[in-house]
C-alpha cells in the first residue's frame, strides 16, 4: 500500500489528478478527514470537486478495492472451516478460525486470479496438486493452535469483538471477502 505524505484533502487530490489514478487507500483518507473535519474549508470543496469532475471525465480513474483474488485463500478456509467445526462438535475446544486460517496461508503458496476463468484454473490446479498440502497446513495450524498459551485473552481481531463460535468468525471472514452479499430470507 502506498504511503500518504500529506494527509490533507488537497494534496491527495493533486496525487490523484498527477498518477492519475485515485487508490483505495487515498479515498479511505479522504472519507476519513472528511468524517472527521466539523468543517471543510472552500480550498477543500474545490479540491474535491476537481476530483469529481476529474473522475467523471475519466481523467482520473478509481483504482477497484480488490481486482485480483488469491484462490488459496478460499481452499484453506473451506478446509478449516470443516476441520474447526469437527473438532468444537467433539469437544469443548474454541479454535480460532482467523489465526489457523492466516498460518496454513502464510505457509502455502498464493494462487491469485483476476478472472473467473483464471480461478477456476487455479481451483482445478490447487485441488489436484495442492489439496493433500493444504490439508497438512490446516492440521498443523490446528495443531499449534490447541497447544498455544493464551498470552492475550484479551486481544482483538480485524473485524471482529472477540466472538467464540466458528459460525461467528466464519461469518466475519465472509463479510470481509463478499461484502456485497445479502442473505435471502
Amino acid at each position: 500500500m502506498e504511503k500518504l505524505e500529506k494527509t490533507s484533502i488537497e494534496s491527495i487530490v493533486e496525487q490523484a489528478l498527477q498518477d492519475r489514478y485515485l487508490t483505495p487507500a487515498m479515498e479511505a483518507e479522504v472519507g476519513r478527514i472528511c468524517d472527521s473535519a466539523f468543517e471543510l474549508s472552500v480550498e477543500e470543496y474545490m479540491a474535491l470537486d476537481r476530483l469529481m469532475g476529474a473522475l467523471l471525465t475519466g481523467e482520473v480513474v478509481a483504482v477497484p478495492r480488490k481486482q485480483f483474488i488469491n484462490v488459496m485463500e478460499e481452499l484453506v478456509l473451506s478446509e478449516a472451516v470443516a476441520r474447526v467445526a469437527e473438532i468444537e462438535a467433539n469437544s469443548n475446544k474454541v479454535l480460532d478460525l482467523g489465526d489457523i486460517a492466516a498460518y496454513a496461508l502464510n505457509r502455502l503458496p498464493p494462487l491469485y486470479a483476476t478472472t473467473e476463468q483464471g480461478a477456476n484454473y487455479q481451483r482445478e490446479r490447487a485441488l489436484a496438486d495442492l489439496q493433500h498440502l493444504i490439508a497438512q497446513q490446516v492440521k498443523e495450524a490446528i495443531d499449534r493452535n490447541l497447544d498455544r498459551p493464551e498470552f492475550f485473552p484479551d486481544r482483538s481481531t480485524f473485524g471482529s469483538v472477540n466472538k467464540d463460535s466458528v459460525l461467528s468468525q466464519l461469518s466475519n471472514l465472509l463479510q470481509a471477502y463478499a461484502p456485497a452479499f445479502e442473505e435471502k430470507s
